[in-house]
Formats: C-alpha cells, sequence, structure tokens
C-alpha cells in the first residue's frame, strides 16, 4: 500500500454508515482543491473508529489528511469485465485553518492518528 498527505479544504462531510454483519463503518469526507483552472474533489475515507474522529472536522476548514491508498480487483464471473477500484483511507489529519466556523480547532492542533482498523485476514468490504 502506499501512503501520502494532501491537503485542501473539507467540502463535504457525510454521515457514518454502517455495512454487513460485523459493523464495519465509513464516513466520507471530501476535500476540495483549486488550483485556479479547476476544482478538484478527493474522498476519502475515515473507517471504524475514525468515523468518530471525523467529528472534529468543519466544513470549510483546511486540513492536511495523511493517508493510505488501496485499490481491489472485482469481477462478477469469468466471462464478465474486470473492474479495478482506488481507496484513500485517512489515517489521519491536521487542522491547518479551521475557516469560517467557530468550532474548529486552532492552525497548530496536533496530527490525529488513527491504527489498523481491520486485520490483514478480513477483507474489507469496499
Amino acid at each position: 500500500m502506499s501512503t501520502g498527505k494532501v491537503e485542501g479544504k473539507v467540502h463535504v462531510i457525510e454521515e457514518t454508515k454502517t455495512y454487513g454483519q460485523k459493523g464495519f463503518r465509513k464516513r466520507l469526507v471530501v476535500l476540495e482543491q483549486d488550483n485556479g483552472r479547476f476544482t478538484n474533489y478527493l474522498p476519502m475515507e475515515f473507517i471504524q473508529d475514525a468515523c468518530d474522529d471525523a467529528d472534529q472536522l468543519t466544513l470549510g476548514a483546511e486540513v492536511e489528511i495523511s493517508f493510505r491508498l488501496s485499490g481491489r480487483k472485482w469481477q462478477r464471473d469469468e466471462q464478465s469485465e474486470v473492474k479495478y477500484f482506488l481507496s484513500a483511507e485517512a489515517t489521519g489529519f491536521k487542522i491547518l485553518n479551521a475557516g469560517d466556523s467557530p468550532a474548529g480547532d486552532a492552525p497548530d492542533a496536533p496530527d490525529v492518528p488513527y491504527g489498523e482498523t481491520f486485520s490483514s485476514d478480513e477483507d474489507p468490504p469496499f
């Protein structure tokens, strides 16, 4: 898996969704990046306990999110088309500028790291 960091403005914070019998939880946060020519929207996935940590984020806040890229292959059957999916799982974040929201953290807020959210022998459902 690859790791990295990305900065942007919080554009969307979705509600936490729960999947399957084991209660796998996922929450999507979309960052907005404006480079002058176009706007880029980056979906970042907060999973399991990290879903609750995303409550610290506010719309419009400038943040830096550490992430882990993962991908998977999916094929319905031997004759169907193969599809590939890419996910960016948030592993921590830092609030750089709280923006216009009164509930935001200070610009020098500490990084919020996350641990492993599923065991390596369990296939995540995304």
